[in-house]
């Protein structure tokens, strides 16, 4: 695996060739990162990726990963095509851990039909690492013997496999005690704590790229696991859909930092080594899932 911390070192010696200057008296923060990043750092959400939540408190946007998850995310596909989860509800918000949402009859006769979609398939916790470009993060990690970023994606590998890790904001498929048991019917963001324990046994099909806010601050559930005690705790989930299928003037349009740029590792190296005049101690280290992911309102 590459240095990161060298690389991201290089680009800083190399910023008049690379991107615009920072101001030579000022620390190196993301805020001067960002400020300084060309247009070409930037891509724009691709609407065919964009999975659309609408809540009675506002949307939450998803930007899907195939090249982790293609059948599972084929099968929402399938689901929301056919409006499976209109008016379905979110069951459980758990502390510090998930929100989850699905159907409160799932496992009974009165469950709503799946139509084309499957009702089991294979587990995707994993893909082959060949054929990835990954940029690597220099990090100890403790459930990956390297870490880095794919297309903005928080991932980790062993040499031989690479897999999404469980930080904020990511999407998973559940499933039940057999590993073909989900099949993107019932869906969960994790919204407190990086449950990186998950990593390698749930399938991780996207991450939240907007309004994380309207699941994170769902009432927490009193029953075990954080589900809703009462059917009259569950919030609804009005509709599911993809950005394609709305019309333009409904598309939230989102840019993304490219996390393959040399301001992205300015970035990681700014929040690696915080030199704002309120830190005391530099840090000097950081983790995968404490690498922030900007996303910005599209500029034309």
């Amino acid at each position: 695996m590459l240095n990161m911390r060298r690389r991201s070192l290089a680009a800083v010696a190399t910023l008049t060739v690379l991107a615009p200057a920072l101001p030579a008296d000022e620390p190196l923060t993301m805020a001067g990162v960002l400020e300084a990043a060309a247009a070409s750092d930037w891509r724009e959400l691709d609407q065919s990726r964009a999975l659309y939540l609408y809540l009675d408190s506002g949307v939450v946007v998803f930007e899907l990963a195939p090249e982790f998850a293609p059948q599972h995310v084929d099968n929402v596909r399938k689901l929301v095509a056919g409006r499976y989860f209109d008016g379905l509800a979110i069951l459980r918000s758990q502390d510090n851990y998930v929100a989850q949402w699905g159907d409160p009859a799932a496992g009974t006769a009165a469950a709503r039909p799946l139509g084309e979609a499957s009702h089991g398939l294979p587990p995707e916790f994993y893909r082959a690492k060949a054929g990835l470009e990954i940029t690597p993060l220099d990090s100890t990690d403790a459930y990956a013997e390297a870490v880095g970023f794919v297309d903005g994606f928080p991932v980790g590998s062993d040499g031989e496999r690479a897999w999404l890790a469980h930080c904020y904001g990511m999407l998973g498929a559940g499933r039940g005690n057999e590993p073909g048991s989900g099949s993107g019917a019932e869906l969960y963001v994790v919204t407190g704590h990086a449950p990186r324990h998950l990593d390698r046994n749930v399938t991780l099909l996207g991450r939240t790229v907007h309004g994380i806010e309207r699941l994170s601050v769902l009432p927490r559930g009193t029953a075990a696991l954080g589900f809703y005690a009462e059917a009259s705790e569950q919030v609804p989930v009005r509709r599911m859909r993809f950005g394609t299928e709305l019309p333009e003037n409904e598309r939230i349009r989102l840019d993304l930092l490219r996390t393959d740029t040399a301001s992205f590792e300015r970035l990681v190296e700014a929040r690696r080594d915080r030199r704002e005049e309120w830190f005391l101690d530099p840090v000097g280290r950081i983790e995968l899932c404490n690498v922030p992911l900007p996303v910005r309102a599209h500029v034309d």
